[in-house]
C-alpha cells in the first residue's frame, strides 16, 4: 500500500516500573536483554512506524532504552493511564499525524500486528482511533476478567468493553456461544491521530470507565468512535511472573524455528 506524502506514525510504549503485580516488568530479562527492549525492537520493525519512542517514569528503563539504542522520554509516575503517559510524550511532537500506543508488556507482538492496527487510520481519514480485537476461542478466555470483552457493531466499530463475560448468551452454555456467534477479546494495542489523543487525555474519566477499570471506556462514552481489526496474530502479554516464563519459553522457540528456517505461527 502506497502511504500517503508527509504521513509521520510514532509507536510510543509506555512503561511504568511501579505495576503492582508486578514491579519492575519492563526490566525483567529475556533472553538477556530487558522486556521493553524487545518491544521497541518489534515496534521498529513495523513497516508503517517511522519513529518509537519509549515513555516512562523511571530511569531505570530510560537507561536500558538508550542502552540499546532506543528512544527514551520521562514523564509522570502518577497518570491515568498508558494512554495518558503517552499523550504526554506526543505533545511535543508537532507534524506527527498518527500515534500508535504499543503496550509495554508485549515482547512478542508481531510487526505485521501492529500494522494492521494503522492501515485503516491511512486509509480513512474519518478514523480518529482504532484497536485491535480477536475472536475468543475458549469459555476460560470468555470467563477470565484479564482479557477485556469487546462487543462490535456490523461496521467494525466497539460498542462496549467489559471484564465480564460478554454477550450473555442466555440459555446458552459459553461454550455454545463461541461456537454460535463471533465473540471478540480485546488487544491493548491503540492507534488515535494525534490531535485526538490530546483530546481524549483532557477529557474526564467516565463512570463505565472507572467501574471496569477500561479507559478505553472513555472515548465511547463521551461520544466518540473507536475502530477494531480483527487479527489473527497471537501475542503474550506479561501481567504476571508467570506470563514471563511463559514468553522466555515462547521467545526460545521462536528462536529455534528461526534457526531451523521453519515460519513462526
Amino acid at each position: 500500500m502506497s502511504r500517503p506524502a508527509g504521513t509521520r506514525t510514532v509507536a510510543i510504549i509506555p512503561a511504568r516500573y511501579g505495576s503492582q503485580r508486578f514491579p519492575g516488568k519492563p526490566l525483567a530479562l529475556i533472553a538477556g536483554k530487558p522486556m521493553i527492549v524487545h518491544v521497541m525492537e518489534r515496534a521498529a520493525g513495523a513497516r508503517l512506524v517511522d519513529r518509537v519512542i519509549v515513555a516512562t517514569d523511571d530511569e531505570r528503563i530510560a537507561e536500558a532504552v538508550r542502552s540499546h539504542g532506543g528512544e527514551a522520554v520521562m514523564t509522570p509516575t502518577d497518570v491515568r493511564s498508558g494512554s495518558d503517559r503517552i499523550a504526554l510524550a506526543a505533545r511535543p511532537l508537532a507534524g506527527t499525524e498518527i500515534i500508535v500506543n504499543v503496550q509495554g508488556d508485549e515482547p512478542l507482538i508481531p510487526p505485521p500486528m501492529i500494522d494492521e492496527a494503522i492501515r485503516p487510520l491511512l486509509e480513512d481519514p474519518s478514523i480518529e482511533a482504532g484497536t485491535l480485537v480477536r475472536r475468543i476461542r475458549s469459555a476460560a478466555e470468555l470467563r477470565n476478567p484479564n482479557l477485556p470483552k469487546v462487543l462490535l457493531d456490523r461496521s467494525g466499530r466497539c460498542l462496549y468493553f467489559s471484564r465480564a463475560a460478554v454477550p450473555f448468551g442466555r440459555g446458552m452454555t459459553p461454550e455454545e456461544l463461541i461456537a454460535t456467534f463471533p465473540v471478540y477479546g480485546h488487544v491493548g494495542l491503540y492507534v488515535f491521530r494525534r490531535e485526538f489523543l490530546l483530546a481524549f487525555a483532557a477529557m474526564t474519566q467516565t463512570p463505565l470507565e472507572m467501574a471496569e477499570q477500561l479507559e478505553q471506556l472513555r472515548i465511547l462514552e463521551h461520544g466518540h468512535a473507536l475502530h477494531a481489526v480483527v487479527t489473527e496474530h497471537v501475542s503474550i502479554a506479561v501481567d504476571t511472573p508467570g506470563d514471563l516464563e511463559r514468553v522466555r519459553a515462547a521467545f526460545a522457540a521462536e528462536v529455534l524455528r528461526a534457526q531451523e528456517g521453519k515460519p513462526n505461527k
